[in-house]
């Protein structure tokens, strides 16, 4: 809480800086995040050298600092200077799929600054409904939570997420769901990610083909040259019925847009934790 109010006021530069410091602290002081990083990367792209996964990692770190920047200033984000944080690309994906009146559920991951592309969704379009897992600290969790209400969202715990997301979408309203978790086997099948098989969730894929809603990939990620984010929406996926093939073209187009902007995706989680059985583990 403390951290998220030292980034709140004064200049926006001196903020970066700050949290730049901060992220820097967190990788020292909990090294076992580089290390599942540097892990991941191995296993996920081998083809790189062992400067080029560092590079991948040190980006990961400046990819949260940038994250904490934006959401520390949530209060002072407007519709009148959103632009200043993001624009959008590909709304017509959006906006179309919203036109055929089932419902949007927009498919993210940990991947540029998920927290802002949520909360500049309801300025730049409408409010939506965003999937999450408490925090641990329930001081902690009141204080995101508050802030990821502000510009007008909707908060559906991942405990009741089922019942809370289908009533969203019979009101033909946006859901936004992260798919790059690891799962556990009785939530999840094993698809092809980054050429291991990774146990992802089917639940999206489940609930789309339930309620006949469309299936949107959207991720907010940092342009260098803008110096703000791009909101991306991609052209809706085909929801076949097939949960563990819907579930596995999914996967397949999170990993397009990762292997595009590959310091940006939270490398530090375990992904490939969950592993098949008979298999050994890889952490």
């Amino acid at each position: 809480m403390c951290v998220l109010r030292s980034l709140e006021h004064g200049p926006r530069p001196l903020a970066e800086w700050l949290a730049r410091r901060y992220a820097w602290v967190l990788d020292a002081a909990v090294p076992r995040l580089r290390r599942t990083a540097i892990r991941n990367l191995e296993m996920a792209l081998p083809e790189l050298n062992a400067a080029e996964r560092r590079r991948i990692a040190d980006g990961v770190f400046r990819s949260i600092a940038r994250l904490l920047v934006a959401f520390a200033r949530f209060p002072r984000i407007r519709r009148d200077n959103v632009d200043q944080w993001i624009r959008c690309e590909g709304l017509e994906h959006f906006q179309g799929a919203l036109r055929l009146g089932r419902g949007v559920m927009v498919a993210t991951g940990h991947l540029g600054n998920w927290e802002l592309s949520a909360f500049a969704h309801a300025l730049l379009t409408a409010p939506m409904h965003v999937v999450v897992r408490p925090l641990d600290n329930p001081r902690l969790d009141a204080l995101v939570a508050r802030r990821r209400a502000l510009s007008g969202n909707a908060v559906i715990e991942k405990k009741d997420f089922a019942r809370g997301i289908l009533k969203a979408l019979a009101a033909n309203q946006a859901v936004g769901i992260l798919i790059d978790q690891n799962a556990t086997p009785e939530n999840g099948e094993f698809v092809d990610f980054f050429g291991l098989a990774a146990c992802a969730t089917t639940g999206l894929a489940k609930l789309a083909a339930h309620s006949g809603a469309a299936v949107i990939p959207g991720f907010a990620l940092w342009s260098q040259t803008e110096r703000r984010y791009v909101l991306r929406f991609y052209p809706p996926l085909e929801i076949s019925g097939d949960a563990a093939a819907d579930t596995a073209r999914l996967q397949k187009q999170l990993e397009a847009v990762i292997r595009e902007h590959p310091d940006q995706w939270l490398w530090i989680h375990r992904r490939w934790k969950t592993r098949p059985p008979g298999e050994p583990p890889l952490y």
